[in-house]
């Protein structure tokens, strides 16, 4: 018999064709947030205490949003079709009188890429001690929190080969560890690490290391990881676990330390089956 077969690649292309509009609002708003950067002197004084040069900036295509609430709107939203796009995207929020208004307000802008590098999402980080500190776009059809890493893709573009991957909790704590060479840090999106995280990074890569602040909310989420963890380990697979001085983070702690200190307590992380036997 001849067994009948999907043509499951036409469809994914499809699909991916038909998304390509989305992925383009995404491009057009993460060049507009970069050009409001440059001009912006409270952000780029921000970006700058805390420890970032402008190449990183760059590297990682960072931007601001600016205070008001129809920037966006006005600048990319030129089209009844790109209106609906900022919305399918999460950038825009419809208002209960019919309008839209802008999501990101007075934040700096993380752009978030799949492993392919294409925008899918953004995180924002308010200036101030304003409140939430952290705004990620929500989940859309391109963009699952469960699924993505930021800094995957840049990653991969730095290192040829990967001998580990360091998950770290923060897009600040991935910037300052790539700012010293250490350009081999993801983090999860305000997220606990899943099933599907794993899976991606071990097809990176053959060794994890999870950085974790050393307080009771850390150990709490290291534990949490390592349950994750142990169903999708394969043979040959390594875990590893950091634990952070309390109060310390790894953006604090590589400015303090720079990259030999840190590497130096990569290197003395805990394995796995110690920090399971152990707890």
């Amino acid at each position: 018999m001849t067994v009948p077969r999907e043509n499951v690649g036409q469809k994914t292309t499809a699909s991916r064709e038909s998304q390509q509009h989305l992925f383009q609002a995404l491009e057009n708003t993460c060049r507009f947030y970069q050009q409001q950067l440059k001009k912006s002197d409270a952000a780029i004084t921000y970006l700058k205490q805390r420890g970032l040069t402008g190449e990183i900036a760059k590297q990682y295509r960072l931007g601001f949003a600016l205070s008001g609430w129809d920037h966006l709107l006005k600048a990319v939203g030129n089209t009844p079709d790109m209106v609906q796009d900022l919305l399918t995207t999460g950038l825009l929020i419809k208002k209960n009188d019919g309008g839209y208004y802008d999501r990101f307000r007075e934040r700096i802008m993380f752009p978030i890429r799949d492993r392919s590098g294409r925008l899918i999402g953004f995180g924002g980080r308010v200036l101030d001690n304003g409140t939430p500190k952290y705004l990620n776009s929500p989940e859309t059809v391109l963009f699952h929190k469960g699924r993505e890493l930021y800094g995957l893709y840049e990653a991969r573009l730095a290192n040829r080969e990967l001998k580990y991957i360091v998950v770290v909790e923060g897009y600040m704590d991935v910037l300052a560890l790539a700012q010293v060479g250490i350009t081999c840090a993801v983090a999860t999106l305000g997220t606990a690490t899943t099933t599907q995280h794993l899976q991606q990074l071990l097809r990176q890569t053959n060794k994890i290391i999870f950085c974790f602040d050393g307080d009771t909310a850390g150990r709490t989420a290291a534990w949490r990881a390592l349950e994750v963890t142990l169903p999708v380990l394969q043979e040959g697979s390594q875990v590893h676990f950091l634990f952070l001085p309390e109060g310390e983070d790894p953006d604090s702690l590589v400015r303090k330390e720079q990259a030999l200190g840190f590497l130096k307590r990569l290197d003395e992380s805990v394995s796995l089956p110690d920090y399971l036997f152990n707890t």
